[in-house]
């Protein structure tokens, strides 16, 4: 049956950290009147009013000088790079509207955007953009419109991968960034389709680094980028971009205030390097098999060291371990109980993580993130833990994730 695309906070970690509710950044088509009382939203940007390049007024200029020919005093250095990077950068940003078939008809289901990913016509875009559809049309930004089929998409990652038979003449892939290199503060663009609004640029900064996000099933996404670069429903699949045209991430969820579906200044973008692990699979296989440790639990801190005893405030505390999964099989513990230290209730019992395969584990997000994206299932790690106070090792052998079902949908 087909869904809609918007959905519920997740509050069940297996393997990651509990995070705030968000809400979906895609344009629900008019068909859906119910309310939509969210706290977090998958992305889309507001209107901004775009100085476009016309073919009259560039031949005679150097593509790496002012592209409109405005004078320095007003065009300024910054501003001259955002109209070039737009000029180049948007042709590769495409408009994507869903739809399903209903009573033999096509109905409009959802917008989002996405963005070219090689020559060979592959795009790509947020899983709930394309869920669940039955046809997808992707209009560029020279009015080409285009039929395109679902290579593969990914719940755990929200990513996925459409295929057009070919593309424009002219349009270039955006070029992939470092993650490693993205620092707080630095400035950022998401191009996109907010509200339907074709080929809206909004800038911002990088507000914060490796959030961990609701993805759409009882996981979540780690290192994930936190902007104030508008975004807004429509906006979902598109890109975020540093200052020389480089993916940064893909913009996926924005916190709102639980009435209005609309920026408030904190977006989220799926980082870069989670879409150079998932996209190459996706293309080649349709999927993607994530490992799986099969526990729940939080960072250390001082409150749950003095409950266990110990001096460790670093690591990652096991609250609970799933039962028949590859921790449980492995013999690791889970928390046994609760007390109070100092009025503060704390878990008391459960092993704490500080390193797998001898790498520092000194929060919950390091263990997921070197479980997700530096393991595979089947394999072997090794796990040193503190239990009652001393260090052992411990080697669980790695599962894929259960199959999953997309969380509750709101009315």
């Amino acid at each position: 049956m087909p869904i809609k695309k918007t959905f519920k906070p997740i509050h069940l970690l297996w393997a990651l950290l509990f995070i705030p509710i968000v809400a979906l950044a895609c344009n629900l088509s008019s068909n859906d009147n119910s309310p939509t009382p969210i706290t977090k939203e998958i992305l889309d940007s507001p209107q901004v009013i775009i100085i476009t390049p016309t073919p009259e007024n560039q031949p005679n200029v150097p593509q790496t000088g002012n592209v409109l020919g405005l004078p320095d005093s007003v065009a300024p250095p910054e501003e001259l790079s955002l109209i070039q990077l737009y000029a180049r950068i948007n042709p590769a940003v495409v408009n994507i509207t869903t739809y399903i078939i209903m009573n033999e008809e096509a109905i409009p289901d959802a917008q989002g955007s996405g963005f070219v990913y090689n020559n060979e016509g592959y795009i790509v875009t947020n899983a709930h953009v394309v869920h669940g559809t039955d046809q997808i049309d992707v209009a560029f930004s020279d009015g080409t419109i285009l039929p395109a089929e679902t290579v593969g998409e990914d719940l755990h990652s929200d990513l996925a991968v459409i295929k057009v038979e070919s593309i424009p003449e002219g349009v270039q892939p955006i070029p992939q960034g470092n993650i490693d290199e993205v620092v707080v503060g630095q400035t950022v663009v998401a191009i996109g389709n907010p509200f339907g609004l074709g080929g809206t640029l909004t800038r911002g900064v990088v507000s914060a680094l490796g959030r961990t996000i609701p993805a759409l099933t009882q996981f979540s996404i780690p290192k994930s980028i936190q902007t104030d670069a508008a975004i807004n429903p429509g906006n979902s699949g598109g890109p975020l971009l540093n200052l020389d045209g480089e993916l940064l991430g893909v913009n996926a969820q924005i916190q709102t205030d639980g009435i209005l579906r609309s920026n408030l200044g904190v977006g989220f973008a799926i980082p870069v390097n989670i879409v150079q692990h998932v996209v190459p699979q996706l293309i080649e296989n349709g999927h993607i098999d994530w490992a799986w440790l099969g526990v729940t639990g939080t960072d250390m801190n001082p409150t749950i060291a003095e409950a266990l005893g110990i001096d460790t405030t670093k690591g990652a505390y096991l609250s609970s371990i799933v039962d028949d999964g590859p921790a449980s099989r492995a013999g690791l513990q889970g928390s046994v109980g609760t007390t109070k230290i100092n009025s503060r209730v704390s878990p008391v019992g459960g092993d704490v993580i500080v390193a797998i395969n001898n790498q520092p584990v000194e929060s919950f997000d390091d263990l997921l993130i070197y479980i997700a994206l530096k393991s595979k299932p089947d394999d072997e790690v090794n796990l040193t833990i503190i239990r009652d106070g001393k260090k052992m090792n411990v080697t669980v052998t790695l599962a894929p994730r259960p199959k999953t079902t997309i969380p509750t949908i709101l009315p």
